[in-house]
């Protein structure tokens, strides 16, 4: 107990100088380079997404500018690409990992993935 009063109090007295920046929300203008890609080839490559929804396995999220880095494993389920005016493209994925990098930069690596617009009740 007294060790974590004693970092607790270091940290209050550490320069701030040494403290790091603060995270702000993301802005309308930011867009995030994204990168879907299976090991096989790539499936879209883009430089101005407004926002990425994907089924993480701890649940649905959406990925938007300035998204705190993280690794997030991939379950079955749909990909949702907005690019703004440009509407949305969607694939469904069946696993992979989707990996958020700082400077806005976001890696989709799946194992396999279709558009949805292939899938049909008739092709089903």
């Amino acid at each position: 107990m007294s060790a974590l009063r004693l970092l607790s109090s270091a940290g209050r007295r550490a320069p701030k100088a040494l403290s790091l920046g603060r995270r702000g929300y993301a802005e309308v203008a930011d867009k995030i380079k994204l990168s879907l890609v299976l090991p096989h080839q790539a499936i879209f490559t883009s430089a101005d997404v407004v926002q990425v929804n994907l089924s993480a396995a701890t649940g649905d999220m959406g990925i938007l500018a300035n998204h705190v880095p993280s690794i997030e494993p991939l379950r079955p389920g749909v990909v949702e690409v907005i690019e703004g005016a440009n509407g949305s493209k969607k694939w469904f994925v069946s696993g992979g990992f989707a990996t958020v990098h700082p400077g806005n930069t976001l890696t989709i690596n799946a194992v396999e993935a279709a558009p949805l617009e292939d899938f049909s009740p008739e092709r089903l």
